[in-house]
């Protein structure tokens, strides 16, 4: 309630309770028709973007960390955030509108995580690492494809919007794009859900998990796909949000301990919250709205130093 409040144009908490309690009654709330807009058509999908995003990018965060046994990998390890960024911004270039932006980018991400894929496929080996590094390889093509993209783009129109998009933000969000990125986001965190307790068992090594009858390899894809629909979802929405996958996770261990069953409800709930309040801060802070990257970025760098800090001396 309080963050539908913030912003620019600042409305009472008592308003906001008002203009909600009447839409879901389907009676009139007396406020005029502006007011009704802004709850209702503008900060309501911001707030609920703002806490899907963050869900998402923390929840996968957490399924990678687990999944590579590696504290620094993020949802953007296997190169979903390039490829969701070059798709967008491929859309931009060839002037289509916010729906062609969303699809081209959720259509980039799948695609740069399929071919990290098939490359570790290609290569022979049933291993980690080699996914890992042929996630590096197929997220600095895209990164490249992007930076083409933007040499390619209208410096005074197309390049502006690229720039701003790919530093992240949730100024333009509507209901429509929740709409297209609900589903996915829900069925990745559904499936994380599921597989909760067999992914913990990966956390002892392949070998220990194939001891006690875990299908290591049908676990590791089902996981993959998991997070990456929750990670593509979540960027064709927001743009390029980092830090939160990568920090929230380290804060769930730092409040609750490191077990995965547990860990990665914690990382869904505090990336939700957390991502609602860099939001927040990102458009009531100044009076020029700040990308959310930007935001992330200051914020999350020290914090994660202080995490680390702390780790070490326990």
């Amino acid at each position: 309630m309080v963050s539908m409040g913030l912003g620019r144009y600042r409305l009472p908490i008592q308003t906001v309770i008002d203009v909600l309690w009447s839409a879901l009654a389907n009676k009139a709330s007396g406020y005029s028709p502006a007011i009704e807009n802004v709850v209702l058509a503008v900060r309501l999908p911001r707030v609920l973007a703002a806490m899907l995003v963050g869900a998402s990018l923390a929840g996968a965060g957490a399924a990678y960390q687990t999944l590579f046994r590696n504290p620094l990998a993020s949802p953007a390890i296997l190169g979903v955030s390039s490829g969701a960024g070059f798709g967008a911004a491929l859309a931009m270039l060839l002037g289509g509108g916010a729906l062609a932006v969303q699809g081209f980018s959720f259509a980039g991400g799948i695609c740069a995580v399929g071919t990290a894929i098939f490359i570790a496929g290609h290569l022979g080996k049933d291993s980690a690492l080699v996914l890992v590094l042929a996630g590096l390889v197929v997220s600095a093509l895209f990164q490249a494809l992007t930076s083409a993209t933007k040499y390619l783009a209208d410096p005074l129109d197309t390049l502006p919007t690229i720039v701003f998009w790919l530093l992240g933000s949730l100024g333009r969000v509507t209901a429509s794009d929740l709409y297209f990125a609900a589903p996915f986001s829900a069925l990745g965190i559904v499936a994380l859900f599921l597989l909760r307790w067999p992914t913990q068992v990966l956390e002892a090594g392949d070998d220990e998990a194939r001891t006690l009858g875990v299908p290591v390899r049908w676990l590791r894809v089902m996981l993959i796909v998991a997070a990456t629909l929750m990670t593509a979802a979540a960027v064709s929405i927001s743009g390029i949000v980092g830090w939160i996958g990568l920090l929230v996770p380290h804060l769930g261990r730092l409040m609750i301990g490191p077990a995965y069953a547990r860990l990665l409800p914690a990382s869904i709930l505090l990336g939700a919250g957390f991502l609602l309040l860099v939001d927040d801060l990102c458009r009531s802070a100044f009076a020029t709205e700040l990308p959310l990257g930007i935001v992330t970025a200051i914020l999350g760098a020290p914090v994660f130093v202080i995490i680390l800090a702390r780790a070490r001396r326990q």
